[in-house]
């Protein structure tokens, strides 16, 4: 699986590239880390002790260094481990410089012995920056973590050392020259030397001579590079594994293993460990000595040897035949395997046939056996072997065969998995992997063609027949196949088959194509021979033949006949055989006189039909076949036959067109009617007129042309009272006298005497604006009516109307106008005294400013605004409207604001109704600063705005008028904070930088302020006043002096500004503050005691107002302290020269000096066993351990000292204390005892001429 890509930059290039996005990181981390350089040094200047600014600078850190793991910058996107310990360093560094974290450093932190004091305040813990540099921040603490009883010593009795070879029973050996392995040896208690080995070759027997084997010795510098170079080949892996880990996800949680373990290798216990052996050669490797640091022999465990020889090896002969088989060509198939090893050999093999595997073990390989013998030789014991072995598989089945190597096994146990590049059979083969195809014979037939299915074809063309490959593998294409041709047998002597001569050939096919098509341009039998492919002959399967027959060409037998009626020849007829494969199409031409003749086709779906030809006019004509084409051939020529005759066609009549069958009079005494006639004129036409009471017959002689428009006459009654009547064809006669009866449909005649007529009902309506109203018509006559009208003087317009009472639906106002009116028969005419109708609409409402408001107003112009008079906050104000429209009123207007940023926010957008024409519009006032009006929207009770919302007033005709507010001036105390003062301090700011005292004014300037100060001493009120063009004024009157000491109070009673407005009511929280005068602070020391012990409290007596703050130096160095309670109690943890400085009170004023208060503060004793270390040392019976006790202090000294069981694990804490000593009035700094029993020795308590540690808290009101 590869590897993840490195995730984005969580900003994008787009918006900041990432040489910018390093700049500005580092840029501020070196800023940051500047201001906490400053920090610092103020931190070490000031006597404040608390632990602000180091959580300050711990959380900025921590939020920095996460920050910059979530940007992901590359080359500053650290790894999680990386940013871990970033963390890490930076907090133990921040804790250190502003005393976040206590280091064990001398004498100066606090003891353990006084943790239960915490509830007291202390002198700060003595540090530097040289301590931090120094080497005993380094130094190794042992025991408890106690400074001042450090290190033990451990005695032990040393165990038996052991040492066995291979632990683990692993097989070893070397796969190429140049390789080399790591032979694990096993200590137990034994820490190496001197190691020694020897190397005896493969098949090395007793009496082959001691010469013959090699001797080494590895002493513990070699070890220690053999191991490290194992454990840097272990570390790459180890790392690559962390690093995915880190791009997945920064935040994972650890893997738990070590990358210095062995895969495999069980947990080694505390007293055991591993060293290793590299070796680079085959042969028997025994461990003869190991010797300990203690120059003592390690028992060496059975077996201490083991064998390295050649990795067993396998791999196929190398085979030349070809990997495509035949199916049936070979039944089985042997392939050549050559093995190499030390025999006996195990083989793991697999196949896979067509897709399914299966796998296969040989055991037992040796060359006793391959050779037929079953006896071993000469060969010797351990010495490898190269076998050649045959494996025969079957062939059985059509598809694909792979054999892959899979594993190989020696006799001493070692394994060599194979790596299998790839399981595809097409994938050439390797030395591991051989595959083969085993394909199916193909086999080919005809393909819709056989017996009793022969092919056609066509005289002079070609046709393609198809052989096809049934079954066959792409593998073996193209496919030869060898065809033979055979003509047919002639029937007659004629030529036609003569022509043709038998032929064989071999076609092959394109590519992976499966079929071949033949091209047969002959008739006859066709066959397929043989079939052959790339690798393997195939089969010839049925239909092996194919039938070619050839198809002969369309004729036809025709027989003319003449047509004969009353009036002469009519036409011709013709009886029609037709020979080939229907359905036939017939092509025969027409001509007559001396016009070009005219081809028609005709289809007969059967071998046999009758055509009929009567043309419609007289001539001399020509009827002539010219061609036939049926189902296989088109147009084939045809010989005749021909027929010449003169025509004289029937008579006939009807009317002309597609004229309706219902016509409509509306004028007039007559109709005209339009017929067509048909055969040799001149002719006579008889007319029928049936009316619902007569009936008459009028004769038309005589017409000459074949359409004739006839002119009937009304009957006299319908033409006079209206009605409908119908006109009949009943005969016509032709030239030659022959006359003939007419069927056809008759017309009916609808006489008209009545014209439609259109006018409006009524003449005006008033709607509203843009509604849809309908104008009421009244109409005469037979619907649907055609209504031509117009509004105005604009263009014209048509409507249909179905019904005499419909209506015009109209959307826009004015004059409407009827201009023309006809219904479904004859035109009409409009009554000219109802002709109009005016459509008005009803007018939207309005609203202005009353005649007093706009006086008083001032208008703008350029923006159409009227400008009000300003008004202060909070008054009541208000204008008058005049409304037109029908009441109710409904008016919706936008009220906005000036913003800070110089535009304008919209406040709301209310609605107010009114009832009457004139309404008093409420002006806001509530917020100080320039207040805009705009009417948007006015609605009555005939467009109300909820109906009619999207009927805005446009912008340059809406109503605008402003206003402005002015604030109402206030002033406040921006802090309510009590100031403190001293007594006869004048009344002045003491911190030009603090908020206290402060008083900000809000309105426009200058402000006047007038204020009181009262003391509640006196109970002495003083009125002030001041001015200031500022809008903040911090308390500044150098001429007040506080004269006596508790509580004043100082209240701000009123303020004006430019505005001339009344006042904001004063917030009574913010309009007053205290002022403490207070007296000069005094500290008294309890007791006459001078000497102290770092960790003994100091106790003093405190006079004055709580809380106070008391100044110190500790060896010169300036500190303060807090005390909200007196007597003032501080417990001592620097050494050196105590002072108390100064001391004040009612916060941090009225210092007072002290001079004369200065305490000793002694360092206390140090006990150290083996220098402050673990020591830990290994003695033999009979043998004594020195143990060193090292005191540090001022002599003389009385220390307490104790012997402890072992403990049950290396660094846990001692057991049982077996025995304790104290010793006395030692004067020097060193003290050694000697013990050759089991134990460890440790420091309970040590005492100097000043101190006793652990410590004992005396009693502070004697002297010492």
């Amino acid at each position: 699986m590869g590897t993840k890509s490195p995730r984005p930059p969580l900003i994008p290039e787009k918006f900041i590239d990432i040489p910018s996005q390093r700049l500005y990181l580092l840029s501020l981390g070196l800023l940051c880390q500047a201001v906490k350089a400053l920090d610092f040094v103020g931190y070490i200047a000031s006597s404040d002790d608390t632990l602000a600014l180091c959580k300050k600078w711990m959380l900025f850190d921590i939020a920095y260094c996460l920050a910059l793991a979530r940007l992901r910058i590359p080359r500053l996107n650290y790894s999680r481990t990386v940013v871990v310990l970033q963390l890490l360093l930076l907090i133990i560094l921040d804790g250190l410089m502003f005393g976040g974290i206590s280091l064990n450093l001398g004498n100066g932190r606090r003891d353990a012995s006084v943790s239960h004091r915490s509830d007291l305040p202390a002198t700060p813990e003595p540090w530097s920056v040289s301590n931090l540099l120094s080497l005993g921040l380094f130094a190794y603490t042992s025991g408890s973590g106690d400074s001042h009883l450090q290190g033990q010593h451990t005695v032990r009795m040393s165990p038996i050392s052991t040492a066995r070879l291979n632990p683990y029973g692993s097989t070893f050996c070397l796969a190429n020259p140049g390789d080399s392995i790591l032979i694990p040896i096993l200590l137990n208690n034994t820490d190496v030397a001197a190691l020694r080995y020897s190397l005896a070759p493969l098949g090395y027997t007793p009496d082959g001579g001691l010469d013959l084997i090699e001797n080494f010795q590895l002493s513990p510098k070699e070890l220690k590079s053999i191991e490290e170079s194992r454990l840097a080949k272990l570390r790459p892996s180890s790392l690559v594994t962390q690093r995915e880990q880190d791009e997945y996800d920064e935040y994972d949680d650890d893997s738990t293993g070590s990358a210095s373990d062995s895969p495999g290798s069980p947990a080694l216990q505390k007293t055991q460990s591993l060293v290793h052996i590299k070796l680079a050669k085959f042969g028997t490797v025994r461990l003869e000595q190991i010797l300990d640091t203690s120059d003592v022999e390690a028992r060496l465990a059975y077996p201490s040897e083991v064998t390295v020889v050649p990795c067993p090896r396998v791999e196929f002969v190398e085979d030349t035949s070809a990997a495509v088989r035949c199916a049936g060509q070979d039944r089985d198939l042997e392939l050549m395997i050559d093995i190499r090893g030390v025999p006996p050999l195990s083989l793991r093999w697999f196949k896979i046939v067509n897709e399914r595997p299966e796998h296969f073990v040989v055991e037992g390989i040796d060359s006793a056996l391959t050779d037929g013998t079953g006896k071993s030789g000469t060969r010797k014991k351990g010495e490898p072997q190269e076998l050649k072995v045959p494996l025969t598989v079957s062939l059985n089945d059509v598809g694909s065969y792979f054999y892959a190597l899979e594993e190989v096994v020696d006799a001493l146990g070692n394994v060599v998995r194979l790596d299998i590049p790839t399981l595809d059979p097409s994938a050439p083969n390797t030395k591991i992997t051989r595959s083969l195809r085993v394909l199916r014979r193909p086999s080919v037939s005809f393909k819709n063609c056989g017996p009793g299915f022969p092919a056609s074809l066509l005289i002079g063309s070609e046709t393609q027949l198809a052989i096809s490959a049934n079954a066959a593998d792409t593998l073996d294409a193209p496919w030869e196949i060898s065809l033979s041709y055979k003509p047919p047998v002639a029937v007659d002597d004629s030529s036609s088959t003569k022509r043709f001569h038998p032929w064989k050939k071999t076609l092959s096919t394109q590519g992976n194509r499966r079929e071949l098509d033949v091209r047969a341009l002959a008739p006859g039998e066709y066959t397929i021979l043989s079939v052959k492919g790339k690798w393997c002959p195939g089969d010839v399967l049925a239909p092996e033949t194919c039938t070619v027959i050839e198809k002969p060409k369309p004729a036809a037998e025709i027989e003319w006949k003449k047509i004969h009626e009353c009036s002469g020849d009519t036409g011709v007829s013709a009886s029609l055989v037709l020979h080939g494969t229907p359905p036939f199409q017939v092509y025969y031409t027409i001509k007559k006189d001396t016009e070009s003749p005219r081809e028609i086709a005709k289809t007969f779906p059967t071998s046999r039909g009758e055509l009929s030809i009567q043309p419609s006019q007289a001539g001399h004509y020509t009827f002539t076949f010219t061609h036939i084409s049926d189902a296989n051939y088109r147009r084939v020529e045809l010989d005749g036959p021909s027929i010449d005759q003169a025509i004289h066609p029937l008579a006939a009549a009807a009317f002309a067109g597609p004229q309706k069958r219902k016509l409509s009079s509306c004028g007039g005494n007559s109709v005209d009617i339009e017929v067509d006639l048909q055969g040799t004129g001149p002719w006579n036409l008889e007319v029928r007129v049936v009316s619902s009471t007569s009936s008459e017959t009028l004769r038309v002689q005589d017409i000459k042309t074949p359409k004739k428009t006839l002119q009937i006459p009304i009957p006299a009654r319908v033409d006079r009272e209206g009605g409908s009547f119908d006109i009949d064809l009943v005969s016509i006669e032709d030239a030659f006298e022959c006359k003939r009866p007419i069927s056809v449909p008759s017309i009916s005649v609808d006489v008209r005497r009545v014209k439609p007529t259109a006018k409006f009902y009524g003449n005006s309506v008033t709607v509203l604006e843009q509604e849809k109203t309908n104008l009421p018509l009244r109409l005469t006559g037979d619907g649907p009516w055609r209504l031509k009208y117009r509004l105005g003087e604009g263009e014209s317009r048509t409507t249909v109307l179905n019904s005499v009472n419909d209506v015009l639906p109209v959307t826009d106002a004015g004059m409407y106008e009827i201009l023309e009116v006809t219904d479904s028969q004859c035109p009409g005419f409009v009554m000219a005294e109802a002709s109009t109708f005016q459509v008005d609409w009803v007018p939207r409402p309005s609203a202005k400013l009353s005649a007093d408001t706009a006086a008083a107003a001032t208008y703008e112009s350029y923006n159409g605004s009227h400008i009000l008079s300003p008004i202060c906050e909070n008054m009541d104000a208000h204008i008058d409207l005049d409304l037109t429209g029908r009441p109710p009123f409904q008016i919706m207007y936008n009220i906005a604001q000036n913003n800070d940023n110089g535009g304008t926010k919209l406040l709301g957008q209310p609605t107010f109704n009114s009832i009457q024409p004139r309404t008093r519009f409420e002006l806001q006032t509530s917020n100080p600063g320039r207040v805009y009006y705009e009417v948007k929207q006015i609605g009555d009770a005939a467009y109300p705005l909820a109906k009619h919302k999207n009927a805005v007033i446009p912008r340059s005709q809406r109503l605008l008028f402003e206003q402005q507010v002015n604030m109402r001036p206030s002033a406040r105390f921006r802090t309510r904070n009590r100031l403190a003062y001293c007594l006869s301090d004048a009344f002045v700011a003491q911190d030009p930088l603090s908020l206290d005292g402060l008083i900000v004014f809000e309105g426009q300037p200058p402000f006047r302020l007038e204020f009181s100060i009262k003391n509640y001493g006196t109970s002495h009120v003083e009125i002030l006043t001041t001015e200031t063009v500022e809008t903040s004024w911090k308390i500044d009157l150098p001429s007040y002096e506080f004269k006596s000491i508790g509580p004043h109070l100082v209240v701000l009673k009123s303020v004006s500004d430019a505005s001339n407005c009344p006042q904001a009511p004063l917030d009574p929280l913010s309009s007053s503050i205290w002022v403490d005068v207070a007296e000069t602070a005094a500290i008294i020391p309890v007791g006459r005691r001078e000497h102290y012990c770092v960790g003994d409290v100091s106790q003093f007596q405190l006079e004055g107002v709580p809380p106070w703050t008391i100044g110190y130096t500790i060896n010169g160095k300036v500190h303060s302290e807090e005390a909200k309670t007196s007597p003032f109690s501080l417990i001592q943890q620097q050494p050196g020269e105590f002072t108390i400085t100064s001391i004040a009170h009612q916060q941090k004023t009225c210092k007072a000096v002290v001079t004369d208060l200065r305490l000793n503060v002694h360092p206390l004793p140090s006990a150290q066993v083996g220098h402050g270390k673990r020591v830990y040392q290994d003695i033999h019976e009979g043998d004594q351990a020195e143990i060193v006790f090292t005191l540090i202090g001022e002599p003389p000294f009385t220390f307490t000292y104790q012997r402890a069981e072992l403990a049950q694990k290396k660094g846990g804490k001692p057991g049982k204390v077996l025995e304790t000593h104290t010793v006395s009035r030692v004067t020097t700094h060193e003290y050694s005892i000697f013990s050759a029993m089991e134990g460890t020795w440790t420091v309970t308590s040590i005492s100097d001429r000043y101190c006793r540690y652990p410590h004992v808290q005396a009693d502070p009101s004697p002297d010492k």
